[in-house]
Parts: structure tokens; sequence; C-alpha cells
């Protein structure tokens, strides 16, 4: 299994309206970085729910349930999506000040690339995130 971080604006598509809707394609990924690591996902990988520029906190796990495929909302090949459903929110909010203050973290993606929207994650960051939401 692997493990990964996505990011999205509150604003645009909210954890909340995620955890409505019980399942999303992730789409509007227009980076090649982050669209490579949407092509690695597989099924049953586990995903932070990231809120980027308000709020900046992990607030929630989800998992991905379908690997990738062509992004639905453009006819450009080069891009795709994966479906995600979420799995459990966090009682905590675990912050981006939090996570940089955090010797344990002090090497992940989210602080040292900052603006790419999906990340790989090793699993011992997954859970010490998932420990400070707890």
């Amino acid at each position: 299994m692997n493990y990964w971080l996505v990011k999205s604006e509150p604003f645009k598509y909210s954890w909340e309206k995620f955890n409505q809707d019980g399942r999303t394609f992730w789409d509007g990924v227009r980076n090649y970085q982050a669209r490579n690591n949407l092509r690695e996902m597989r099924e049953g990988d586990l995903v932070l729910f990231y809120h980027s520029n308000e709020g900046k906190a992990v607030v929630g796990i989800a998992r991905v349930v379908k690997e990738s495929y062509q992004d639905p909302t453009t006819d450009d090949q080069n891009w795709v999506v994966v479906d995600l459903e979420p799995v459990e929110s966090f009682k905590n909010p675990v912050t981006l000040e939090v996570i940089k203050s955090d010797p344990r973290l002090q090497n992940i993606g989210l602080v040292r690339q900052g603006r790419l929207s999906v990340m790989g994650i090793r699993v011992e960051e997954f859970d010490r995130i998932v420990e400070l939401g707890s």
C-alpha cells in the first residue's frame, strides 16, 4: 500500500462536501509531477485530505477506489483522475504550522514542495499525521 496527500481549496471542494458526496473523481490536476502521482495510485491506497489556502490543515483520510483514467473534464489525453472515497474525519485538523514544527515531519513533501497538489508520503509521515489528528 502507498500513502498520498491531496490538496483542495475548501471553497472549491471541501472535506464536508466530499463526505456529502461519498465519492468523487479527483480532477483539475494540471501539473505533470502531480499527474504522475495520480497514475501511481492504486486501489486501496490511503490519502490524506488537505485544505489549502484557507484552513491549511489535514482534515481527514480518503481511500483510492478507482485507479487512474482519462480526466472527463478535458479532451487532453495528458490528464487523468482517480476516484476517492472518504474514510475518516480528523477530530483535530492537523495544521501546516503543527506539521512544520514536528521534527518527525520535517521532510514531508507538504513542507518541501508546498505547491504540489498530489504527493506521495512515507508511511511514518502518514501515521504521525493520523496520530496528531486523533
